[in-house]
């Protein structure tokens, strides 16, 4: 499990309060996060009407709940599901920096919806770099030798002496 970073958790916290266009509730990341109200709003404000039915306050599992729909609406979004934490990650405290590597890549994707202009979270993502080579250009390749084929310029183990010796330099 990777170690938390405190400046990358108040940095995804600056950024859904910028989001959001208020301020967040005090208390320690993981609190102000953990009831999933807060992720649910972040994602309708990201895709209007993506969480349909937010629990404000209710037991564990409503508030659970709230998580889970969050996590089904990023990935309708577009967050890889490779990055999306479970549950118990945020709910139990078991995988916190999962939890801020999954925000880091919501706001990543928000670079790819045209509609969203509001502040980016991370890294700005790559444009995509085709490249066209012509017919004549691959077949130019094919004539190399490469040195991976076996060919090391005269270099043998001639004078090794087997498997478990040193080398007399």
């Amino acid at each position: 499990m990777a170690p938390r970073n405190k400046e990358q958790e108040q940095e995804v916290l600056t950024w859904i309060s910028n989001v959001l266009g208020e301020k967040l509730p005090p208390g320690q990341y993981e609190d102000v996060l953990r009831d999933g109200v807060v992720l649910c709003k972040l994602i309708n404000k990201l895709a209007p009407g993506s969480v349909k039915k937010i629990q404000e306050r209710g037991t564990n599992f409503q508030l659970m709940e709230n998580v889970q729909r969050f996590q089904a609406a990023i990935k309708k979004y577009g967050v890889p599901e490779e990055e999306i934490f479970q549950t118990a990650d945020l709910f139990e405290r078991r995988n916190i920096p999962q939890v801020t590597l999954c925000l880091y890549s919501l706001g990543r994707i928000t670079q790819k919806h045209p509609e969203f202009n509001g502040p980016h979270l991370g890294p700005k993502m790559a444009d995509k770099n085709e490249r066209q080579f012509t017919e004549e250009q691959l077949r130019a390749h094919q004539a190399e030798l490469s040195l991976q084929m076996g060919f090391n310029k005269g270099a043998s183990q001639a004078g090794h002496g087997g498997f478990g010796n040193t080398r007399h330099m």
